[in-house]
């Protein structure tokens, strides 16, 4: 499982790898140095700019190892991240705030219509989480959602300890919690004791709780939580791929159906969406859809 997710609301810049004697950065410009290429297959492109995303923190993982492999490739582009959450994301790219909005969850078709278009960059279990000292190991999801709706309210009825459950969500307007209440069919139902404003703050709060349950980004479970199988079926990269993990959701990049990105933001586009990223998608937790 990944470390924790970081949960404070800042842009991350990831620095420059090194400057290779190019002019100051131009600011999503995307022009090139002109500067001639040696000929090698590694050799990092001369373009100059910033590439600027937005949106769901349970992206953090796969974006930022994205974005540092996509700066190490292109050495005169500054790539940001700002972990706001799928909807200001998604908000950010519509009104021109940021080149690439990051969604958790598919675009609701008013998103559609309104000019915006989604393209699914890997896929992502949502862990059901308890603490470690839990004795529950499995939960099928209309238990899970009966939890959620306030209708099972002790952990003694499925089996635990005789204790009142605490359920956590995230706030409205996530990825994740959009993606957990469309799978429990308990939207406007659920009836939570706390809604964090990231994956870390949930991971956390639940790690400290020995009577909570969260919901988290498979990518982003750490030892100090415990993912519960969902119908007698463990969360893992192997079975949110072959569909027999049912709580999943795709991550999704957002841009303007009609605008072009800049030269920059083109080729981050092309760099995560391409062969080359597959093997980093894994090894961030998460499923590549190729």
């Amino acid at each position: 499982m990944k470390n924790k997710m970081k949960s404070k609301k800042k842009i991350l810049t990831f620095a420059l790898v090194a400057a290779m004697g190019l002019g100051a950065l131009t600011g999503c410009s995307g022009e090139t140095s002109g500067a001639e290429s040696d000929g090698s297959a590694t050799t990092a492109s001369e373009a100059t700019g910033t590439v600027s995303t937005d949106g769901s923190t349970s992206m953090e993982e796969v974006i930022g190892v994205l974005g540092e492999a996509f700066m190490e490739k292109n050495k005169g582009i500054t790539f940001t991240y700002n972990p706001t959450g799928s909807g200001s994301g998604i908000q950010a790219v519509g009104e021109g705030r940021c080149d690439i909005g990051l969604s958790s969850r598919s675009l609701k078709d008013e998103e559609k219509q309104s000019g915006l278009e989604e393209t699914v960059l890997a896929l992502d279990g949502i862990a059901i989480i308890v603490n470690p000292d839990n004795a529950v190991t499995d939960l099928d999801v209309d238990k899970i959602a009966k939890i959620y709706k306030g209708e099972i309210k002790n952990w003694s009825e499925i089996g635990g300890k005789d204790a009142e459950i605490v359920p956590i969500g995230r706030e409205a307007g996530s990825g994740t919690r959009d993606g957990f209440e469309s799978i429990t069919k308990t939207e406007d139902m659920c009836k939570y004791r706390q809604e964090l404003t990231s994956t870390g703050d949930v991971i956390t709060t639940v790690s400290q709780n020995p009577d909570a349950i969260g919901y988290a980004s498979l990518s982003a479970v750490s030892e100090s939580v415990k993912a519960l199988s969902v119908g007698g079926v463990s969360p893992s990269e192997a079975t949110v791929k072959d569909g027999s993990y049912v709580i999943q959701r795709p991550f999704v990049l957002v841009t303007k159906k009609d605008t072009a990105l800049s030269e920059a933001a083109q080729k981050f586009y092309d760099f995560a969406l391409s062969s080359d990223a597959v093997e980093l998608i894994s090894k961030a937790g998460v499923v590549s859809t190729k």
